[in-house]
């Protein structure tokens, strides 16, 4: 972890969840919320971020959107605005996810465009950078990272960083300790030669299958200063296991 960085630990419950169970859910996780190392975060589909909200009203958690529109408003069927996240009581939006650049064809300048959208409507951006297998493989997973921030983090970015291994997201395999090290290395030298002291502070987490068993000893390496976490967000008592980790 970074010296004077409280973690974060961020729920991207991705396309899960009934209303009622999202509503379950965030209950399960206020309700063991309270003193922990860590902050919470949970990003519910576009349809439950208001139910969710309500749900988490008060208590220590926050909310988040999983994507947004780079336009404030528009006719863009099936899209939702940064200013509609916030209004339905979100305060963070990930943005960059891979399953975004890779479903939907996303370039680092339409995240870009989302991130000055974001901040525009009064969210905090997590920017997700990482590398395929194909990439890690011909050695430029640290390369193709570098890209990713220089042409996704507009000027004066004042969001978050979340570090995913492609290869890793959903797979039950991890990066070993030293190659997080690394990667997080690189992407704190990067954002401290961009933002300067804002970039020495900003919150770098990993994601890629971090769950109960492997959360503590990732959370403890350098530059590692929370997790975004897919499956096991969904189950309350694995999202608060490894937030109680970053003890």
């Amino acid at each position: 972890m970074t010296p004077g960085v409280k973690p974060l630990i961020a729920g991207n419950w991705k396309m899960h969840g009934t209303l009622a169970e999202a509503a379950a859910l965030a209950g399960a996780v206020r309700d063991g919320a309270g003193g922990l190392p860590a902050d919470l975060l949970v990003c519910p589909t576009f349809l439950h971020v208001a139910q969710v909200a309500a749900t988490l009203a008060g208590s220590a958690v926050a909310v988040g959107g999983q994507d947004c529109h780079p336009a404030a408003k528009g006719a863009h069927t099936g899209d939702v605005a940064a200013p509609m996240l916030k209004d339905a009581g979100a305060g963070f939006v990930i943005l960059g996810h891979s399953e975004r650049r890779t479903d939907h064809a996303e370039t680092d300048a339409a995240v870009r465009a989302k991130a000055e959208a974001a901040a525009a409507a009064g969210l905090v951006p997590i920017v997700c950078v990482g590398e395929t297998e194909a990439e890690r493989l011909a050695g430029r997973a640290e390369a193709v990272v570098e890209r990713q921030l220089a042409e996704s983090l507009p000027d004066g970015f004042a969001g978050i960083i979340a570090y995913e291994p492609v290869w890793a997201i959903g797979t039950g395999r991890t990066p070993t300790e030293a190659d997080i090290a690394a990667i997080h290395g690189t992407i704190r030298a990067r954002l401290a030669a961009r933002f300067g002291a804002a970039g020495q502070g900003m919150r770098i987490l990993y994601g890629g299958s971090m769950k109960p068993g492997n959360a503590k000893a990732i959370l403890a390496l350098p530059n590692v200063d929370g997790g975004l976490v897919g499956g096991a967000s969904l189950v309350a008592e694995d999202f608060l296991a490894i937030a109680r980790a970053a003890a």
